[in-house]
């Protein structure tokens, strides 16, 4: 690890407390050209005692904007501090987890995956556009059926056409053979431009795509494509559990990678990471933003340096180590809840190497998804899957009782009556 290390509460408390120092202070500097200012402290009271051991509060209260991209260029002078906390950030993810070379990248934190992922989208239709001198008719997004929906969502705002590509009811692999003939059908239609957005870990199955399924048709017919990684969910899961994963910077042919830290890192909602390779994002500079310092690059614009400060706070907390420590201890109660599932004969889906465990709904009664809060994959009729994420709160001792009334539920079903 390059940049990650474990620090002590009072190491964290200084370094937040020297950022701070060095950003404006709208409580006692004179400062007349901001449109913003610290929190209303009317509302948000900042000499709160307990603040001066809550640093990560002392930053929501002084209000850093964050506005622009932090690691090309330059950036407002006023948020100098924070700025460079995000740095930091965005090297442990870049580097350290997702093994970019030191300065290869660009990226910021971003207001969610959602954003990140129309980001990656709309740097590579302006790419096309801009350096290969693509028409917008021929280009087009390529993703799967269990891809998030904020894929569909660019595609609408980017004016793209989407390829919509199904996948295996019980293993959520890729139809490959679809994939090929999708991608000959928009050959054919006109396409010669493709983005590709490949899944580590599915909002609903935690599916994992394989990326060279995509990238081997597009070469095998000459096609040119830009590889984007939406692990807005395994992001902070796979790359730990799995040693040998290659979904990262050294596959030269990944340009982006979206990550959410308000998921598994439970940092504040509204905390998403996009990250790319050097060379691309100035592809979506707003030249008209002259009163910025510097260049906005970001679809956001002005956007919370508290949430970079969380998330630096989280990673330097538990460390490398300790990190991998709590993502094995989620994996170990995963894998007791498919045990207790296969002991059941009820039957599930699992990317092996990740926390999600998605039951079809012949298993699960009106009143199991009520109980246990369980997430269907459609809400209303014709849903065919109920996902259980362990997350941080889900303990084994939940999941022996949902196991619990899975079984009385399963022999009720069958006509069995349980002994006391």
């Amino acid at each position: 690890m390059q940049f990650w290390k474990k620090l002590s509460q009072i190491e964290r408390q200084e370094r937040i407390q020297k950022a701070l120092n060095e950003n404006v202070n709208f409580a006692k500097d004179t400062s007349l050209g901001y449109p913003a200012s610290k929190l209303d402290g009317k509302v948000f009271y900042s000499d709160a005692p307990f603040l001066k051991d809550a640093p990560t509060l002392q930053t929501y209260v002084a209000n850093p904007n964050h506005i622009g991209c932090h690691t090309l260029g330059t950036s407002e002078k006023a948020f100098k501090g924070t700025q460079e906390m995000e740095r930091e950030v965005l090297n442990v993810l870049a580097v350290d987890i997702f093994k970019a070379q030191p300065d290869s990248f660009d990226g910021y934190i971003a207001p969610g995956g959602t954003e990140a992922n129309i980001q990656a989208i709309w740097i590579y239709r302006n790419y096309f556009m801009y350096k290969q001198n693509a028409k917008l008719s021929e280009i087009a997004i390529i993703a799967s059926e269990d891809t998030h929906y904020s894929i569909p969502k660019a595609a609408n705002l980017l004016m793209l056409d989407w390829l919509n590509i199904p996948v295996d009811f019980d293993t959520r692999l890729i139809d490959v053979f679809a994939l090929e003939t999708s991608i000959i059908n928009a050959k054919e239609r006109g396409k010669k431009y493709f983005i590709v957005v490949s899944n580590m870990g599915t909002t609903m199955f935690g599916a994992v795509d394989n990326p060279d399924d995509y990238t081997q048709i597009l070469e095998k017919h000459k096609l040119k494509y830009k590889l984007h990684i939406d692990a807005a969910y395994g992001g902070f899961v796979y790359p730990f559990s799995n040693k040998d994963s290659v979904i990262n910077f050294d596959n030269p042919k990944i340009s982006s990678i979206t990550i959410d830290a308000h998921k598994m890192l439970q940092a504040p909602y509204g905390t998403g990471v996009f990250i790319c390779k050097k060379g691309l994002i100035e592809n979506v500079l707003t030249k008209e933003a002259e009163y910025v310092e510097g260049m906005d690059l970001t679809l956001c614009g002005s956007r919370s340096g508290a949430n970079a400060v969380a998330v630096w706070m989280i990673l330097f907390t538990y460390g490398h180590f300790g990190w991998c420590e709590k993502i094995r201890v989620l994996q170990m109660r995963t894998e007791w809840l498919c045990e207790k599932l296969d002991e059941l004969q009820v039957s599930y889906f699992r990317e092996p190497f990740m926390n999600i465990v998605t039951i079809p709904a012949q298993f699960i009664t009106k009143t199991l998804e009520e109980k246990y809060d369980l997430v269907p994959q459609k809400h209303g009729g014709d849903n065919e899957w109920y996902k259980i994420v362990i997350m941080d709160h889900v303990e084994v001792d939940h999941l022996s009782t949902f196991i619990a009334d899975l079984k009385e539920t399963i022999h009720a079903k069958k006509g069995i009556t349980l002994e006391v």
